[in-house]
């Protein structure tokens, strides 16, 4: 289970159609990708890394990647999602919770 944050909320629509891409990567962290077209037509995007007990690390979300086809958009996002997931060290407290350094970027 994925414990969403901030940005997430504000981005999710549950009523526009949407492509997601959920890949488990190094570390035990999770992605999930997520791209859909507004209302207007614009390609918004959704980025984000969760740990191994669902916590949102990092999310990031665009309100319009001008240019690019979902699939293009899609195709960005997993190179993105992947890249932020690397630099994201787990870190064990003394009772064994993983944690991450907390990074949440706000939607664009």
């Amino acid at each position: 289970m994925r414990i969403r944050g901030d940005t997430f909320w504000s981005w999710a629509d549950p009523t526009l159609h949407h492509r997601r891409h959920d890949e488990a990567v190094q570390h035990g962290h999770c992605i999930d990708v997520q791209v859909r077209l507004s209302r207007t037509g614009a390609t918004q995007l959704f980025i984000g890394v969760y740990g191994a007990s669902g916590l949102a690390l990092y999310e990031e979300a665009y309100a319009s990647r001008p240019g690019e086809s979902m699939t293009r958009a899609l195709a960005w996002g997993v190179g993105r999602a992947r890249h932020v997931a690397g630099e994201l060290t787990p870190v064990v407290s003394a009772r064994g919770v993983e944690h991450g350094p907390a990074r949440v970027a706000n939607a664009r």
